[in-house]
């Protein structure tokens, strides 16, 4: 599963995630992507899932991009645990996506075969998703 060598800090606040995507919203690398079109945080495990079922779905053919990464540490309290003695441990890492996010991108399969393979993939995450391809110039 994917995390961070390093980060700064062991630990961050939990912000909130509202708003459009800025930056990393349009296809750069492949020619047929999912796109998110509402806001969460995805685990680690989760896009390591949507992972698996599109490389199945190829049967390992093509080229498939991540193109979001978990690095934000969300921390959980130890249960039955008494108020104070500080933050929780890290637990998980998750990445936040905001509508308008480019998630998967793919290269080298047919639209068809994109198709399913990112309709399979969308089941696995927490966000609605649209299919995108790459507009030609």
């Amino acid at each position: 599963m994917l995390s961070p060598k390093r980060t700064k800090f062991r630990r961050y606040h939990r912000i909130r995630s509202k708003g459009t995507a800025n930056c990393s919203n349009t296809i750069v690398f492949g020619e047929f992507g999912i796109q998110a079109l509402t806001c969460s945080w995805i685990t680690s495990r989760q896009i390591e899932a949507g992972r698996r079922a599109i490389t199945r779905y190829v049967k390992r053919g093509g080229k498939l991009w991540i193109r979001i990464f978990p690095d934000k540490p969300i921390t959980f309290r130890p249960p039955e645990t008494r108020m104070g003695s500080g933050k929780g441990a890290p637990e998980l890492w998750v990445s936040v996506v905001r509508s308008g996010n480019m998630l998967y991108e793919i290269l080298g399969v047919s639209e068809v075969t994109a198709r399913g393979a990112m309709r399979i993939a969308s089941y696995k995450l927490p966000v609605k998703t649209k299919f995108i391809k790459k507009v030609k110039n």
